[in-house]
């Protein structure tokens, strides 16, 4: 879905954590409109970096049910630093997926979810 917005180029796994070190193309089209000259990572696109690395990591296509406990906290200039973190627990019980989030810049914690995702 965000086709050329990010590659990951570290993917950990310990117990049931996770975390994904991911180059964000601070030349991408998204960052034009959102806001020029003074470009942030739409909340929404972190939203769905949470889903993708979740459906690649457990290779299943995943339908978002629920979302809870959203929390925007920094900006996320990709010009100030196009590198992000991804920590993510997943918890699945029969096709449901039960997912903690957090998105990290610069150490300093951008994004929080809780989610749940059903299998397609």
């Amino acid at each position: 879905m965000l086709k050329e917005f990010y590659s990951v180029e570290q993917f950990e796994k310990e117990g049931d954590s996770y975390s994904a070190v991911i180059l964000l193309n601070e030349n991408h089209s998204i960052f034009e409109g959102h806001f020029p000259q003074n470009p942030v990572m739409p909340g929404v696109c972190m939203m769905q970096i949470v889903k993708d690395i979740v459906e690649n990591t457990f290779e299943k296509q995943l339908f978002m049910q629920q979302v809870s406990n959203v929390k925007f906290m920094s900006l996320i200039n990709p010009f100030d630093s196009n590198s992000i973190r991804l920590d993510f627990t997943v918890n699945e019980l029969d096709s449901t997926f039960k997912v903690k989030s957090s998105i990290t810049h610069k150490g300093v914690t951008a994004f929080k979810m809780n989610s749940s995702y059903l299998e397609k």
